[in-house]
């Protein structure tokens, strides 16, 4: 396998481990790649016109698995684009330290070019962020902590 194969390779898998995607795809000059996560596929397919289709194991990131949170997380009812404030010039939704009700508006998640608040469906107060504005965001990912 090519150099740029091994490097795209890897440079997939770190985005598929830091943006928490179950899958992602690349093409790019006749080459193929997809990358599944270690609980959905374990497989890695490179696919090129001038070559036969090349199966190796996906690369497991070296990650140590963080502590066990304390408190409920709130979680992303849809797949999308998260952001944490109203546009760029506004102070976040919510922070650490900030009590929030059922119901109230954390942040919004961009589907379709569509902007949808997502309201808490806990009541306590905000103990950790879990996302950054602007980052991919998947269907029950944790988006915020609250105790």
């Amino acid at each position: 396998m090519e150099n740029e194969q091994k490097q795209a390779i890897a440079e997939l898998a770190a985005l598929l481990h830091e943006n928490r995607l179950s899958e992602i795809e690349y093409e790019s000059n006749g080459v193929y790649i997809r990358l599944a996560a270690p609980s959905v596929n374990t497989n890695v397919t490179v696919q090129s016109a001038a070559a036969p289709v090349a199966v190796v194991p996906a690369v497991e990131p070296q990650v140590s698995e963080p502590a066990p949170k304390k408190g409920q997380a709130i979680t992303s009812p849809m797949v999308g684009v998260v952001y944490l404030s109203k546009d760029p010039n506004t102070p976040p939704f919510v922070k650490v330290g900030d009590k929030v009700s059922v119901g109230q508006t954390v942040c919004l998640v961009e589907a379709m070019k569509t902007f949808n608040p997502i309201k808490s469906t806990k009541a306590g107060t905000v103990t950790e962020v879990l996302v950054e504005s602007g980052s991919p965001v998947e269907y029950d990912q944790p988006l915020f902590t609250v105790e």
